[in-house]
Order: C-alpha cells, then structure tokens, then sequence
C-alpha cells in the first residue's frame, strides 16, 4: 500500500531544515546538549509523519552528518537476522556486512551497549571502513522487547571526538528512532 501524501511535507520539511541546527561547529558558543536537544526535535519531527524505516533512517543521516562537526561517516546498519548489514547513511562507501562482535559497530550490537572509542586504531579488531576515520561511536537499535533492529555509526577523522553528550544525545536520537518503528 502506498504511503499517502501529505500536503506540504516536503515545505515542511525543508521549514524545519532551514531553521538551523545549533551545532557548536557553526555556533561556538551554543552547547553540545543544547545541540543534541534541537537535533532531537528535529528527528522527531522529521519521523512523526512517516513511518517508513529505511526513510526515516535516510533523513535522521544526513541530519546528523550535516548537523554536527567533525564528522565523516553517519549512518545506519540493520541487523538481518544473522549479520549487519548497510543501511542508509552519508559519508564515503562503508563496509556493507559485518558479523556480529566484529569491529565497534558488531560488538554494539552484540553486546547491546553503545561503543564511544576514542581511538578506532586501538580497538582490537576494528574494521577500518574509512583510513580517515580516527574515532566512533555506535548506538545499539534495540526494541523495547530486545529484538535488535540494528546500529547507529558515527565516525570522525579527530581523535576523542565524541564524549558523553555525544553519547546520551544520540542515545536519545535513537530511542526516537526506535519509537518510530514501535508505531509503525
């Protein structure tokens, strides 16, 4: 079945887009968490009128890669019932299937606990995707039953680029995430 139109969405869309994120890339005086907060409702927005996964993960991508700085890679891998796999993301070409408990992104999974690695190179087993990419963080999608639904993965090519406002802002970003799907 075809998803319905909604009349406006894509101005609506754009409207919120275009009223800027607050990243303290573009704002240094603007905090992190305030940053996190007005990425938030922006995803929340952006998923209240559709339901589709594969949309809503494409959408909250290029949010995120656009929204905050230093960052080369963000994107999603679902989980298929035996590995990750690739999902929508933004950055260069990434790795497309991962096993479980290999590397940052299949250890979050595996383990179901978000991964914040200061430094990809001293990860024992990391799957270097990106020769650019010095950090990541990775956010486990679980639902509320603990069925795995997949990864979200942000690299960056600084070093201890992501911390623990990074780590609860998109902790939240992907409940939201999550949430969408709840109510699919």
């Amino acid at each position: 079945m075809k998803s319905p139109r909604i009349k406006g969405s894509l101005s609506s869309c754009r409207r919120l887009y275009d009223s800027g994120v607050s990243s303290h890339a573009n704002d240094p005086a603007g905090s992190p968490s305030a940053n996190y907060a007005e990425l938030t409702a922006q995803v929340k927005a952006l998923v209240a009128a559709e339901k589709d996964r594969v949309a809503n993960a494409a959408n909250i991508a290029a949010l995120l890669y656009d929204g905050l700085p230093e960052v080369n890679w963000a994107g999603f891998y679902f989980y298929d019932g035996r590995e990750l796999v690739l999902g929508p993301f933004q950055g260069k070409p990434a790795c497309v299937r991962i096993a479980l408990g290999k590397g940052v992104c299949g250890t979050a999974a595996a383990s179901r606990t978000t991964q914040l690695i200061a430094d990809v190179h001293a990860f024992d087993g990391h799957i270097a995707c990106d020769a650019d990419s010095r950090s990541e963080v990775v956010v486990p999608l679980a639902r509320n039953d603990g069925t795995l639904v997949g990864v979200l993965d942000l690299d960056s090519p600084r070093p201890e680029r992501f911390d623990a406002i990074d780590q609860r802002g998109l902790e939240d970003i992907a409940a939201v995430f999550i949430a969408s799907l709840e109510h699919a």
